[in-house]
Parts: structure tokens; sequence; C-alpha cells
């Protein structure tokens, strides 16, 4: 099957989840074999790949920096260029933060679907697994094995009445990143408000963006999209940072209790073991909307 790219350019604006900043940002088509590059237009038109190879740290974000220039809180955004079956993408913005939007990826579906995909003329890659690798970290687990299919069975546990215990398996076909996992929200505690914002951290952080939870309830009084939906929102974490191993996967990724440092140190471990994975062509119609 064939890769694919915007059918138009289409422009947003925005604030930071982390730095509270301004930031337009534009995406635009991208030729066959680009994948996903951001361009800080306020840098000369910088440019940044979408790679692991830049993952700089990933404490409540995942950041990339090359050559002292920095681009943070991609996740959400990858999660629906790779949910809705987009292969090559420009990403302009002039600023150092993805725009949190509504803390989901849906109003990113929204500006997809509106700009719609066209295919190109070149075969679309997937990496496809071939041996389990896995990554451990205390109580922190992840694994990638072989699958016939790309799905994500994760588990979470937070001792707050909202979550407790979830777990959920996801698969991918057409339509299920759009019906069930892309409106699933960030979210966050009242009590690592004042120790995040101390570290310049979640200062565009609202209501508007977030789920916020109190020791026993939430703040928002907009009810939750999902009685799951924390766990929906990992998954479509999940899904963001792996975008950044340049493909899609044909294979089942198993999460407990993780993190965007996990996923980053299981993607480097994935990579360096080169006889657990094959690059071959899709035999898979892209999704074009």
């Amino acid at each position: 099957m064939k890769q694919t790219t915007l059918a138009k350019p289409i422009k947003v604006n925005g604030v930071g989840l982390h730095t509270g900043a301004d930031v337009n940002m534009t995406l635009r088509p991208a030729p066959a074999n680009t994948g996903y590059i951001f361009v800080r237009t306020d840098l000369d038109n910088f440019e940044i790949p979408a790679s692991v190879e830049y993952i700089s740290h990933c404490s409540y974000a995942t950041t990339l920096v090359r050559r002292g220039v920095v681009l943070s809180t991609c996740e959400h955004l990858l999660s629906a260029l790779r949910g809705m079956s987009v292969d090559n993408c420009f990403i302009d913005l002039d600023n150092i933060e993805i725009p949190i939007l509504d803390g989901s990826s849906e109003d990113f579906i929204a500006l997809i679907e509106n700009a719609g995909l066209v295919e190109q003329d070149s075969p679309r890659h997937i990496l496809r697994i071939l041996e389990r690798v896995e990554y451990v970290q205390g109580d922190r687990k992840m694994a990638i094995e072989p699958s016939e299919e790309f799905e994500i069975d994760c588990l979470i546990d937070f001792p707050h009445p909202f979550i407790e215990r979830q777990q959920l398996n996801f698969v991918f076909k057409k339509g299920s990143f759009g019906k069930e996992i892309a409106s699933a929200r960030t979210f966050g505690f009242t009590h690592e408000i004042d120790m995040l914002r101390k570290a310049n951290l979640a200062l565009g952080g609202s209501l508007d963006n977030a789920i916020v939870l109190t020791e026993n309830g939430m703040l928002n009084e907009t009810p939750l999209r999902f009685d799951d939906e924390f766990v929906r929102h990992k998954i479509l974490d999940i899904i963001g940072d792996l975008a950044l191993l340049g493909m899609p996967i044909k294979g089942k990724v198993t999460a407990e209790k993780s993190g965007h440092a996990v996923h980053a140190s299981l993607m480097s471990k994935l990579l360096k073991a080169e006889h657990a994975w094959e690059i071959v062509e899709s035999t898979v119609k892209p999704e074009i909307v």
C-alpha cells in the first residue's frame, strides 16, 4: 500500500501545556519518505525530525532536542498523525512546544480531517516485530512482541477513586483510534501543581485542557468522556511516542505503569536489537479521510 500526506496545509493557534507560551502551528504536506519533521519557523526554519534519536527528556512530556534546539510535548500530535494514517508531514511552529488544545488528540484529528489525505507514489513501510523485547524499571514494564496486528494492552494503577486499576486492550483498525482513543484527555493532580509550576511546568494547564483531580474527585465540571478515560489517554501517549520509530508497527505492545521515559527506553532497546524486527512493505490500505 502507498504512503500518505495531507492534501493541503492547515493552521492552528494555541498555548503550550508546560510553557504557557502562545504558538502558531501549520501542518503541511510533505514528500514521500519524509516522515514527520518539526520546523521551528522562529529559528530560520530549523528542522527537528520526529525520531527516537532526538529524544532528550521525558519527565511529564516527550521532548526532542537537536543541536540545542528544543521541541516539546509532541506526543498528542504524533498520536493523531499516526492514528489517522498520515505518513509524511511538515509541522511548522514558532515556539518550543506543540499547542495542547483540549489535552487530547481530538482537535488534531479534526485538523487532519479538514485537510484530507492523498496517497503518494511510494510504498508504505511497516516495522514488523519478530522477537519479544522488554524493558523493566521497578514496577514499570513495557514490552513489544510479534502480532499480526498493531495492538496495545495497557494497565495503570493510581490510588484515586476515579482511576484505581484500569486496563484496556486496544487493537488498531480503521476508525478505531478516532472512536476509542483520540478524545481521551491528559490528567494531573492538584497536589502536583505547585511542584510542577516551581519547575516551570504546567504553566499553560487549565480545566480546558486537562482533567484535574483532587484528593477524592476532580475540579472539572464536565464529565469524563469515558469511564476509563485515564488508561485511554495513556494508550494515546504510547501511540504518539511509538511514532518516533518512524513508521507504523505490526506487533503487540504491553505496558504496565509505564510513562514517556519507559516508552523511550523500550524504543531505544528495540532499535538496538536488530534481530527483533524487520522493515516490510504494508499490505493494508491506508485510511484516507
